[in-house]
C-alpha cells in the first residue's frame, strides 16, 4: 500500500483513534509533556490529526488552513533530542496498537513515523 492510498482504506476515524490513544499519554509523560502546555493540547491534537489525514491521501484540510507543513521549522523551538524522538515513537507505536489502527496501513505508518521522527531531532 503506498501512503497516499491509506486515507482512502482506513478513513478519517482511524486518524482520530490514533491521534487521540497519542495523546492520551503525552501530558504525563516526563519528556514529551513539558512540550505539549496544557492549554494547548487540543490544537495540537487537530494539527496532528489534519496533517496525518492530509499526508496519507484524506483532504488537504491541513494546508488550506496552515499552509505547508514546514514541520522542522515549526518545531525548533522545542528542544527535539535523540530521547524526544525516542520517546515520541514509543508513544505512537503504543497509540497504533491501542486504536486498531488498521494492521494493513501499519507498517507504512510506522516507517513513515520512524523516518520523520528521526528527521525532526534539532538538537
Amino acid at each position: 500500500m503506498e501512503e497516499n492510498e491509506i486515507y482512502a482504506h482506513v478513513g478519517a476515524e482511524s486518524f482520530d483513534r490514533l491521534v487521540r490513544a497519542f495523546y492520551s499519554k503525552v501530558p504525563g509523560d516526563p519528556i514529551l509533556g513539558p512540550m505539549y502546555p496544557k492549554r494547548e493540547m487540543e490544537a495540537a491534537e487537530q494539527r496532528l490529526r489534519d496533517y496525518l489525514i492530509y499526508r496519507f491521501g484524506g483532504p488537504q484540510t491541513y494546508v488550506e488552513q496552515r499552509g505547508h507543513p514546514r514541520l522542522r521549522g515549526r518545531h525548533m523551538p522545542f528542544a527535539i533530542t535523540q530521547a524526544a524522538r525516542n520517546r515520541w515513537m514509543e508513544l505512537m507505536t503504543a497509540a497504533l496498537q491501542e486504536s486498531s489502527f488498521p494492521e494493513l496501513a501499519q507498517p507504512v505508518v510506522f516507517a513513515f513515523f520512524d523516518h520523520m521522527s528521526t528527521f525532526m531531532i534539532n538538537r
